[in-house]
């Protein structure tokens, strides 16, 4: 039978289980990747399994997200990292080299090889050929241990692509064109491939923009074959020997076709708060900026700084605008350099910052109170940029520095005389890899020191379900609630490592009491639960999201519907994710109200539970469609006791 490009990934890696979308399979894992806010709590796990060297092809650690080191916290999680790569035969990507996903595709990418990491970005890697999938950071510690990543088979819709970018439109409006058709629900258990002769016409970085950007979708993975343009762009990389060709065969079936002209698509926005509020930049045109933020995963490879600084060249930003650029690599920022592309940013006034997660994640370039920030990032959520007030919007480089030039939101391609600054892919890029750390040999490695600073928590277990689910609706949330909601980055990035300070600031954006009423339960002797709305667990992999409520007490979250990666690190967290059977009665439970699920083991067998709001005298039907091996965590109190023996109910 003729197989589509996602089909022979998982086919040809398939540990359990058969092809057939919907179904439970299991994947071999070939390359890992973790990043310094994820990473630390994964190690953790890791290190408690007693897996020792991983067994993996590749694994790579990073450090690229808490660079900001105003204390000791991120500094002492990073020399953790290090020890921990070099005990368990990890390479270390030092500060400074990059954000992982943009290193990862320049020095280890792979066509046909499978990618499993602890970022919901981490489906970049589709751009060359990859099955990248995010994940929560206990999977990827199960990974690294050999152990097949579990999911469900994914229904794959082709993106037909025809026609070429026009001038000044680019890879970033091509996805946000996607977010526009298909919103950033209700895609779960979905993954896109994009084919048909519109491909040919994409670079490797432009195709890594729009998988990166999947994420939001909130699909399962996107992938790019890998062809001559890809076996370009590795013999650039100095790594002619990873390249191996991947096509779809003639007459392969998808679950749906969507088609997409690129010569029709034209320079787009998306509008506060949320990636698919997508407008027109056209919409847009004459609305004041003040900030201006070039970079993050989605938009900082050589290609997009280059156009960027030809743009900017010789001219000066708008008196009104803060510009930020942040390369996405070393290898980015020394190329620039060298060429005189990082003069001619600087020339024009731009602030140069670290090859790092930076201003996207909100650690740094917080914008002023009420402004609008345009960004080339994946992201703009309500407060991610660190000003609860600020707008921000996400664009492509082409239209943040036509911005940038204007003062104001402008079409790019009503920049008067201006010829589109076409950039080629360089021969050969700068391959220097010092930053990374290769781990010491194996008979070595058990003697590495593991160095834990005083800011390393305690690894938090939970404890069996008992039969009777009691406790409190501590929280009533509503659609689209992210991980950003529930678990804020910026500031609070260093407690990652310490999930008993982390967990003071469970959904510290929405109620800052939510904790506090959490632990005061927990004094009582009850649990606690959640109540959410459609598509709740939007965005980031970070399985703090789950593992702080968890320490709190909350055992269960009751809504319309998950993300994917979110309602998994529930599941390995012991916490159960609820579905109301019948989503109008999201109505018929408020906060405070006594909820009480009998018949826990029972019901999970059946996948049905009866949710009884004791306060409101209401049964309410809810569905937990768990698997077996799924049930099993839940019912041991979470997959680490499984791996390591139960926590201790004390």
């Amino acid at each position: 039978m003729p197989q589509g490009v996602i089909e022979k990934l998982i086919t040809s890696h398939m540990a359990r289980g058969a092809w057939a979308p919907g179904a439970d399979i299991e994947i071999r894992i070939d390359q890992t990747l973790t990043q310094d806010a994820t990473g630390t709590m994964a190690f953790l796990q890791y290190e408690a399994m007693g897996a020792g060297s991983v067994k993996t092809e590749l694994s790579v650690s990073y450090v690229d997200h808490n660079t900001v080191q105003a204390g000791f916290e991120n500094a002492d999680d990073h020399a953790y990292l290090q020890s921990a790569a070099a005990r368990f035969g990890v390479k270390f990507s030092r500060a400074g080299n990059g954000i992982c996903h943009q290193v990862h595709l320049e020095r280890f990418g792979q066509p046909g090889k499978t990618l499993l990491g602890s970022d919901s970005h981490t489906p970049t890697g589709g751009g060359i050929g990859m099955l990248a999938i995010g994940a929560g950071g206990l999977d990827v510690a199960m990974a690294m241990a050999g152990r097949p990543f579990a999911l469900k088979c994914p229904r794959v819709s082709l993106v037909n692509l025809t026609g070429r970018l026009p001038p000044w439109v680019a890879a970033k409006d091509v996805i946000l064109r996607m977010l526009q058709m298909l919103t950033s629900k209700g895609n779960v258990g979905t993954a896109l491939e994009y084919g048909g002769p519109g491909v040919r016409a994409l670079s490797v970085p432009e195709r890594a923009t729009i998988a990166n950007m999947g994420a939001e979708l909130g699909v399962t993975a996107s992938v790019f074959p890998s062809d001559n343009v890809t076996r370009r762009f590795l013999r650039a990389q100095g790594r002619p020997a990873d390249y191996t060709p991947l096509q779809a065969d003639p007459g392969a079936s998808y679950d749906r076709v969507i088609n997409l002209d690129l010569s029709q698509i034209e320079p787009l926005a998306a509008a506060p708060h949320n990636p698919d509020n997508v407008k027109t930049v056209r919409e847009l045109a004459g609305l004041a900026v003040q900030q201006v933020c070039i970079g993050s995963c989605t938009n900082s490879s050589y290609k997009d700084l280059m156009v960027a600084a030809r743009m900017l060249a010789g001219k000066k930003i708008a008196p009104g605008i803060s510009l930020v650029i942040a390369p996405g690599s070393r290898q980015v920022l020394e190329m620039i350099a060298r060429n005189g592309a990082l003069a001619d940013l600087i020339a024009a006034g731009a602030r140069i910052a670290e090859s790092a997660c930076g201003f996207c994640i909100g650690n740094s370039h917080a914008p002023p109170s009420n402004a609008v920030s345009i960004r080339t990032s994946n992201r703009n959520f309500l407060g991610r940029s660190g000003t609860r007030d600020a707008a921000v919007y996400l664009t492509s480089v082409e239209t943040a520095a036509a911005a940038a030039l204007a003062g104001k939101f402008a079409d790019p391609r009503d920049l008067g005389a201006n010829r589109y600054p076409a950039v080629r892919q360089p021969a050969r890029f700068l391959a220097d890899d010092a930053l990374i750390v290769e781990p010491p040999a194996p008979a070595a490695r058990a003697s590495v020191p593991l160095i834990r600073g005083p800011n390393i928590g305690a690894l938090p277990r939970n404890v069996p379900p008992p039969d009777t689910l009691a406790g409190i609706a501590q929280i009533k949330v509503g659609d689209k609630i992210t991980t950003d909601h529930i678990m804020p980055a910026g500031a609070f990035l260093k407690f990652r490592s310490n999930v008993p300070k982390y967990a003071e600031y469970v959904f510290h954006p929405v109620d800052r009491e939510f904790p506090a009423r959490c632990k005061q339960a927990r004094a009582q002797g009850r649990f606690s639960f959640i109540i959410a709305g459609e598509s709740y667990g939007q965005g980031s992999s970070r399985e703090h999201a789950a593992l702080c409520p968890m320490y709190l007490g909350v055992r269960a979250v009751v809504a319309r519907s998950f993300e994917r990666i979110h309602a998994a690190n529930l599941i390995n967290c012991g916490m159960l994710p609820l579905i109301f059977q019948n989503p109008g009665d999201y109505t018929r439970v408020e906060p405070g109200d006594l909820l009480e699920l009998p018949g826990l083991r029972t019901g999970l067998e059946r996948g049905a539970l009866v949710l009884k709001n004791l306060t409101r005298g209401a049964d309410i039907p809810v569905q937990c469609r768990l698997n077996e091996r799924e049930r099993a965590i839940i019912l041991a109190g979470g997959r680490l006791n499984l791996q390591v023996g139960p926590a201790d109910a004390g």
